[in-house]
């Protein structure tokens, strides 16, 4: 249900000791769990909210039956979804703003039930003491604006966007101060514009899945180029008209791997650049320097947007903070062979081939590679100038209703830490979704994690004792 997030302006910090406490953090670490809209609400249908591109692509049957509609009912269940993480021991939580629950038809009139909801979730988290962190957008655009002018794909986009941005720093600024305009800009692009895996499900062949309409090789660019103007336009609203008096920070989410080469061969060291001007730089370089990478403008050409001198103006330096999602480390290896095909999408461009890291014990589950995450952090210090830097996601996946005991996420929450001390997971709380009243019931990991945030030493021997604590009191985590 929640994923755990770790917000912090800080370089990532290592102890070599295998024991630690919440207390090895500097005072401004912030520890906390994230979700978006659609993974957690519900209620999709209720109390004037339409669909958003989300909707429209979990009800088309790409999600194998399964649709945001009910989710877990965070929309009634709000109240105690919060205790559970005042009980944990959290200092925030990163949620998104449903825009289609807002604002339903993208523009115009507020909904009043939508704002009361947002307004009652918000005051519930600050009166338990945890910082409310809010996302804009979450892949969720309201399906109207989709079917009115194609959404991201055209520039109308960033007039709606700045406008709604507007009524939420209006609305809700005086109670929040960390705001991110766009979760995983790039992976957005490519999976919604390239790949056609994600709503709003916009691709061509040969590169795209079953896509109704789209252009592989054009459409990701465009939307991205959008994404960095309307966030540029939003930013630059907040920090006229509101930041002085709401004393807020804004930023942008990223995405990130870590990349390193698959052999010490030159090309695949160029490679790797090249993965990380595609990946990383295509939206953080344009905030840092005012322009996309030389690389992607070489290659790319003239179905690479151009930012006019006022456009770059804006863009850079449009930022507080840059936020990063990590998850596993990949190995690169030169392909530059596929540069020669004409009508190339992005994974063309980018010209490389990817091996992820094996894990020995499960292919479903993510290896735990520490220095992945140490990685990019101080690729980003050094490249981009060390820039407040906000871990929004980190974590282990495990298979949905597998089990109550999750050792796997309680070795990467044990590995992560204690090697950065910058690195949480996600699904602390299992929703049994068969169960009509939505149950939620505490994984060995929601355990671990609070018990290091109340301070309680987590060492190497640590998981044994867990186990023993809580078995006493929690015996269904031994069936």
């Amino acid at each position: 249900m929640l994923r755990l997030v770790l917000l912090t302006s800080l370089a990532a910090l290592a102890l070599s000791t295998d024991k630690f406490t919440r207390d090895d953090f500097p005072p401004d670490f912030v520890f906390g769990a994230a979700a978006s809209a659609y993974q957690v609400e519900g209620a999709a249908n209720l109390d004037g909210r339409i669909p958003s591109i989300w909707d429209t692509f979990a009800h088309a049957g790409n999600m194998h039956g399964a649709s945001g509609d009910i989710a877990c009912d965070e929309y009634h269940k709000y109240k105690e979804d919060v205790q559970l993480m005042e009980d944990t021991g959290l200092e925030a939580y990163r949620f998104s703003i449903s825009w289609s629950r807002l604002i339903p038809n993208g523009r115009g009139a507020v909904n009043p039930k939508g704002f009361q909801y947002y307004i009652k979730l918000i005051n519930e988290l600050i009166s338990h003491g945890i910082q409310p962190h809010v996302t804009l957008h979450h892949t969720d655009l309201p399906q109207a604006l989709e079917d009115e002018y194609g959404g991201w794909v055209s520039r109308k986009i960033v007039k709606d966007f700045t406008a709604y941005a507007d009524v939420c720093f209006r609305k809700f600024g005086d109670r929040i101060s960390y705001w991110t305009t766009m979760n995983e800009a790039n992976v957005f692009v490519l999976e919604g514009y390239d790949t056609g895996f994600l709503p709003p499900q916009r691709c061509s062949p040969p590169y795209g899945g079953n896509c109704s309409t789209g252009n592989s090789s054009t459409e990701p660019y465009m939307a991205a180029h959008h994404i960095l103007l309307a966030h540029a336009s939003a930013a630059r609203l907040y920090k006229k008209r509101y930041q002085d008096k709401q004393h807020g920070v804004i930023g942008l989410n990223v995405f990130s791997y870590w990349f390193i080469p698959l052999t010490n061969s030159t090309e695949d060291k160029i490679a790797t650049q090249r993965a990380n001007d595609f990946y990383l730089g295509w939206f953080v370089d344009p905030l840092v320097f005012g322009d996309y990478p030389q690389t992607m403008k070489k290659i790319v050409g003239s179905r690479l947007p151009s930012f006019t001198y006022a456009e770059s103006s804006q863009v850079k330096g449009s930022f507080d903070f840059i936020g990063v999602n990590h998850y596993i480390t990949i190995y690169v290896n030169d392909n530059t062979s596929s540069l020669n095909m004409e009508d190339r999408d992005v994974l063309a461009d980018m010209a490389v081939q990817f091996t992820r890291i094996r894990n020995d014990t499960s292919i479903f589950e993510y290896p735990i590679a520490p220095w992945g995450l140490q990685g990019i952090l101080e690729y980003i210090k050094q490249f981009y100038g060390n820039p407040p830097v906000y871990i929004h996601e980190n974590g282990q996946r495990t298979r949905r209703n597998s089990t109550l005991e999750d050792w796997p996420r309680v070795k990467y929450l044990q590995g992560y830490i204690g090697s950065l001390l910058d690195a949480l997971s996600y699904g602390l709380y299992f929703v049994d979704l068969d169960d009509p009243d939505l149950k939620r019931q505490p994984k060995l990991s929601a355990h671990w994690y609070s018990n290091f945030l109340k301070g309680k030493n987590i060492s190497s021997d640590g998981c044994i004792e867990l186990q023993k604590n809580i078995s006493a009191v929690s015996p269904y985590l031994l069936e």
